[in-house]
C-alpha cells in the first residue's frame, strides 16, 4: 500500500523522477525496515527514549547513572560529592555483554546543584569527559572548563499554558537570546521572555525560532558547534528560565521552535563527543569521513544503531522536556551528501540518486520526522537544504523525508544579488517572480529576504546592502537623502513581495524588519572581544524621529493585514510581469498585489488584469508618509474593474496610479459587475 502511494504521488507531482523510481521506492522501504528493526512492535517515538535511561536520574531508591562507552575500561563519576577525586564509591560497573556502564548511589550522596564529570580510562589512555546525556552543563568563569551540574530542583517547573494551535501560515521570528539586548552583553532567557516576546507579538509574528539553545562551548559559533545535545545553554540562564520563556510565549499565542543541530558536532574532546571513549568512531565515522573540513567539526555515523538512538531521543527530549513546537534542522545538505554538498551546483536529477548520497542520513532524517510527529502531530519541522533534494518536504507516506517546510534559500540569494550586482533599471520582473515562486509542487517552503546567515561576519543586512554608509547619516525623518529613500522603498517592496508570494511560511531575523544596520559579529580576538555587533539596537526602532521606526511599522502593518494567513492557501496568479515598465502584479486569495520597481517613472491609469466581477479597496500602500513614503496616493480608494477588449475576448482591469518604487495591495470587498471602459 505504501509503495503504491509512492508510485502515484511522487511521480505524478514530478514526472522527471520516473527514471529514479526504484531508488525512491528502495529508500522508502529501507526507512520502513529500519524503523521496524529499531522499535519492533512499539512506536518509534517510544523507542526513542534513551535520555530516560542514560545520564543521571533520581529514582525512588536514590540516584542512578548510566553511560554508553564501549571502548572504556574504567569510569568514575567525580565531582563536588567526591571532592573531585576518583573513589570506588562512585566507580561505574560495566554491564556484561554491552557497552553500557552503570552506578547506583544513595540519596544523600548527591545533591541538586553539585557539579560533576566523568574520569574515563581506555586501553592506552584516559581523559575527563562531560556525560553525553547531561541535561545541564555550566562553564567555570575562571578556568573556562565545563562541568555537568546535578539539576533536580525541589519543585519541578509547573507548566501553565498549552501550546497554541498551529497557524495556517507560520510567521517566524528568528531570534538569538544572547544578542537580543541592546546592551553589550549576553542577554538571558528571562530578559528575552520579558522584553522580546511582547515585541515579537506586537510585530505580528506567530512563531519564534530560537537559535543557539543546545549547549555550545564557543559563543561565536552562533550555537552551531554543539557539545551537549541534551543541555540548554546555561550562559542564558537555567532550564526553568527557558521553560518559563516557552510557557509565557504559549500564553501569548506564540509557538516556539528551535534550531536542531544534528548535522555535525563540535570537535572538542573534554566537553564534547569527539573521542569520547578513546575511539574516533563511537558516535562518528572513523577516519577522514568523520571530519567536516569546512566546519572543523565531527560528522555523525547515521548507520549506527546507538547513534540513531541518541539523536532520535534528542528530538523527543526537547519536545517532552521543554515543550518546543518543532524544529528547524540545520545543515541538512551537509548530512545528505558524502561531500556535504560543498561547492556543488545541483543541476542534474542524477546527483540526488548517485553514490554521493548518504542513504543512512536520509533514513535518519525520515525517522526523526516520524518521531517528532508521533510525539506532537502539530509540531512543524523545517529543513535547511540548499540542494533541492526531491521529496525533502514531502510526506513520509509519499516516499518523502517528512519535513513540513524547506527553507527557500534561493530567495535571499536572489535579493542580495539584485541589490549588489544589478542596477535598478535592469531588474527583471519575470526573474523576480520566478525566484520567489520557484518551488516543487510537493513541498511548502519558508520564504524570506534574509536570515541571520546574510549578516554574519563578512556580510550585511539587506538594508545595509541597499544604503551602505548612508545608514549612519541619512535616517532622520527631517533629512533628504536619495540613497536612503531608495533603500527604504526597496526594503519595503522586497519584504512585501516575498511575504505575499510565500510558499507556506515567512521568516524574519530579529531586527531586520526595521532595517537593522551593519552585520553580526560575536566577541573574539579579532574584534577586541567586543559585543557591539552581537546585540540589537532597539532604540533605532523606537525613535519616532528616525526612519527605522517607519520600516518597523510597515512590517507590522504588512503582517497585520494578513494575520490569518488564509489568502496564502491559494496559489498566486501572475497578472503583470513587464520588464520594460518594471511592473509586477499578481492575484492571491482575494488580493491584488501591484509593484512598480521603476526608479523614476510613475504610471497613471496603469491597467492590471483582475478576475471577473467584484470591486476592490486600497488596503496597503508602501508610499504612505507613516511608512517614510511620499504620500502620493489617497487612502481608502475603491476600484471598480473595467471591461477591456483584449484580442477576441473581453477581460477586466483595474486602473491604478503606480508611483515609482511603490507597492500597493487591493482587497476584493464585494461582488459586482464591471463598468464599461
Amino acid at each position: 500500500m505504501v509503495m503504491e502511494e509512492i508510485k502515484v504521488r511522487l511521480l505524478v507531482d514530478d514526472p522527471w523522477l520516473a527514471p529514479y523510481r526504484d531508488a525512491i521506492e528502495g529508500r522508502a522501504a529501507h526507512v520502513k525496515r529500519l524503523a521496524k528493526r529499531l522499535a519492533g512492535r512499539q512506536r518509534l517515538s517510544d523507542w526513542a527514549s534513551a535520555h530516560e535511561y542514560y545520564g543521571l536520574h533520581r529514582t525512588s531508591d536514590g540516584w542512578v547513572f548510566r553511560e554508553w562507552a564501549p571502548n572504556a575500561t574504567a569510569i568514575w563519576l567525580v565531582g563536588d560529592f567526591s571532592k573531585w577525586k576518583k573513589c570506588n564509591r562512585f566507580k561505574l560497573t560495566r554491564k556484561r555483554g554491552t557497552g553500557d556502564w552503570e552506578g547506583a548511589f544513595p540519596f544523600r550522596s548527591i545533591k541538586h546543584g553539585q557539579f560533576y564529570r566523568l574520569e574515563m580510562e581506555w586501553a592506552g589512555g584516559c581523559g575527563e569527559r562531560i556525560p553525553a546525556y547531561a541535561r545541564r552543563v555550566v562553564q567555570d568563569k575562571e578556568t573556562s572548563l565545563f562541568a555537568a551540574q546535578v539539576w533536580e530542583p525541589p519543585k519541578p517547573y509547573r507548566w501553565m499554558n498549552p501550546a497554541p494551535k498551529a497557524p495556517t501560515t507560520p510567521l517566524i521570528y528568528e531570534a538569538h537570546v544572547g544578542m537580543a539586548s541592546e546592551e553589550e552583553k549576553v542577554a538571558s532567557y528571562a530578559e528575552f521572555r520579558d522584553e522580546m516576546l511582547p515585541r515579537i507579538k506586537a510585530a505580528g509574528y506567530n512563531t519564534v525560532q530560537l537559535m543557539a539553545v543546545m549547549e555550545h562551548p564557543y559563543y561565536g559559533s552562533f550555537g552551531y558547534h554543539v557539545s551537549s545535545f541534551f543541555a540548554a545553554s546555561s550562559r542564558f540562564g537555567t532550564p526553568e528560565d527557558l521553560k518559563s520563556l516557552i510557557d509565557t510565549a504559549h500564553g501569548m499565542g506564540l509557538r516556539v521552535i528551535m534550531d536542531l543541530v544534528h548535522s555535525h558536532s563540535v570537535k572538542n574532546e573534554r566537553d564534547g563527543l569527539s573521542l569520547f571513549d578513546g575511539t574516533d568512531c563511537q558516535y562518528f565515522h572513523s577516519g577522514p569521513r568523520g571530519w567536516h573540513s569546512a566546519w572543523d567539526s565531527r560528522c555523525f555515523d547515521y548507520g549506527k544503531t546507538e547513534v540513531l538512538h541518541f539523536l532520535l531521543s534528542n528530538c523527543r527530549f526537547w519536545l517532552d522536556e521543554y515543550h518546543f513546537d518543532g524544529f528547524r534542522f540545520d545543515g541538512i545538505t551537509s548530512m545528505m551528501y558524502r561531500d556535504h554538498g560543498l561547492g556543488v551546483a545541483f543541476t542534474d536529477y542524477s546527483m540526488y540518486f548517485n553514490g554521493n548520497v548518504d542513504v543512512d542520513a536520509l533514513a535518519y532524517i525520515a525517522l526523526a520526522n516520524r518521531v517528532i510527529h508521533e510525539v506532537n502531530p502539530a509540531a512543524i519541522t523545517v529543513a535547511e537544504d540548499v540542494s533541492g533534494m526531491p521529496g525533502c518536504a514531502a510526506p513520509l507516506k509519499n516516499g518523502g523525508m517528512g519535513f513540513d517546510y524547506r527553507m527557500a534559500m534561493g530567495e535571499p540569494d536572489y535579493w542580495f544579488k539584485l541589490a549588489d550586482e544589478v542596477v535598478d533599471e535592469d531588474w527583471s520582473m519575470h526573474g523576480l517572480y520566478h525566484a520567489l515562486t520557484d518551488r516543487r509542487r510537493d513541498e511548502k517552503v519558508v520564504s524570506y529576504v534574509e536570515s541571520h546567515d546574510q549578516a554574519l561576519v563578512g556580510g550585511k543586512t539587506f538594508f545595509f546592502q541597499l544604503v551602505d554608509k548612508e545608514v549612519y547619516f541619512g535616517m532622520r525623518r527631517d533629512q533628504q537623502n536619495l540613497a536612503v529613500e531608495r533603500g527604504i522603498a526597496l526594503h519595503k517592496m522586497a519584504r512585501l513581495a516575498t511575504f505575499a508570494l510565500n510558499g507556506g511560511a515567512y521568516l524574519d531575523f530579529m531586527g531586520n524588519e526595521f532595517g537593522h544596520p551593519e552585520w553580526i559579529d560575536f566577541p573574539r580576538e579579532g574584534n577586541g572581544f567586543s559585543y557591539s555587533h552581537a546585540r540589537r539596537q532597539w532604540s533605532l526602532r523606537n525613535d519616532p524621529d528616525l526612519r527605522f521606526k517607519a520600516l518597523g511599522d510597515w512590517d507590522a502593518e504588512m503582517l497585520r493585514c494578513f494575520s490569518d494567513g488564509r489568502c496564502f492557501s491559494e496559489d498566486p496568479v501572475p497578472l503583470v510581469r513587464n520588464d520594460s515598465d518594471h511592473v509586477l502584479a499578481f492575484y492571491r486569495g482575494g488580493y491584488v498585489f501591484a509593484f512598480n520597481f521603476d526608479p523614476k517613472r510613475s504610471y497613471s491609469d496603469y491597467g492590471v488584469l483582475v478576475p471577473p466581477g467584484g470591486m476592490y479597496r486600497l488596503l496597503l500602500d508602501s508610499d504612505e508618509v507613516r511608512f517614510a513614503g511620499q504620500g502620493r496616493i489617497a487612502a481608502g480608494q475603491e476600484f471598480w474593474p473595467q471591461n477591456v477588449e483584449q484580442g477576441d475576448e473581453i477581460v477586466q482591469q483595474v486602473k491604478l496610479y503606480l508611483p515609482a518604487r511603490t507597492a500597493l495591495v487591493l482587497k476584493r470587498i464585494a461582488e459586482g459587475t464591471a463598468i464599461l471602459a
